[in-house]
């Protein structure tokens, strides 16, 4: 018997991904990324930001280029993986 069921990841699952390796890119507007960086300066927002996030999460860096975030996330280590 087939379900319409989607699977459902708790943030736990989500935190242990990839073995600590992996980090999500997403483009962000300003307004956003003042909720997830509360010390960001003051930002536009609808600016487009691009945001790296850890897999259980985690704010690791904000920029104005996605190049920026995936440079970033290769040279500490992690898998940048695009979030839609």
């Amino acid at each position: 018997m087939m379900t319409n069921e989607k699977p459902f990841m708790t943030p736990e699952t989500f935190a242990v991904l990839g073995g600590g390796r992996i980090a999500y890119v997403r483009p962000i507007k300003g307004s956003e990324a003042r909720g997830l960086f509360p010390s960001l300066p003051e930002v536009a927002d609808g600016l487009d930001l691009w945001a790296l996030i850890g897999a259980d999460g985690s704010p690791l860096m904000l920029a104005d280029s996605r190049a920026a975030v995936e440079l970033n996330a290769r040279e500490n280590d992690l898998d940048p993986m695009s979030l839609h």
